[in-house]
């Protein structure tokens, strides 16, 4: 599903104020790669929902410990990477998962792996963007008579920039 089908109907509030669900955040990949300088519009992006189970985006930060006389210990933080895991039900025909477990995103390695993402909650339209490597745990796994299964982490690649969803004009 493209984010401008998901969003449709759908305008997120900045003065939103209340509890979030983990349904109220949207992960959108852009899985065809923009070529020629272009950049790939927001609704053109690919939302990763279908069949999905486990959505979970973490920061995993990076620290130093040193050691000061008199004072003790002090932890300063050097550095963070943001850390997407996505696991659910395989479906095929599903534009994201498609892609994701593909033979050239799994066997992939470098710039082929690398694609835009944004991230945002649905409710305040506040966010990130930025660009993920793509990393297949499991390309299929349960047991006989289930479901097949899917793993994936992505990985940021740099520092990802704030992002704010805003719905398109006209019609």
């Amino acid at each position: 599903m493209k984010l401008s089908e998901l969003m449709q109907g759908k305008t997120p509030s900045s003065s939103y104020a209340g509890i979030a669900t983990n349904d109220d955040f949207v992960l959108a990949v852009a899985t065809t790669a923009a070529t020629g300088g272009t950049t790939v519009a927001d609704g053109d992006y690919d939302v990763v929902q279908a069949g999905v189970t486990h959505h979970e985006g973490s920061i995993d930060s990076e620290t130093d410990d040193k050691q000061y006389i008199r004072t003790g210990k002090q932890t300063t933080r050097t550095g963070a990477q943001r850390t997407f895991s996505i696991e659910g039900d395989r479906m095929v025909g599903d534009v994201f998962q498609d892609w994701a477990l593909s033979n050239v995103i799994k066997f992939g390695v470098g710039s082929t792996v690398v694609r835009p993402y944004l991230y945002f909650n649905i409710l305040t339209g506040k966010g990130e963007k930025g660009n993920l490597m793509f990393d297949v745990q499991d390309d299929q796994s349960g047991d006989a008579g289930e479901n097949a299964g899917f793993s994936i982490d992505a990985h940021s690649t740099a520092t990802p920039a704030d992002y704010t969803y805003t719905p398109p004009t006209g019609g």
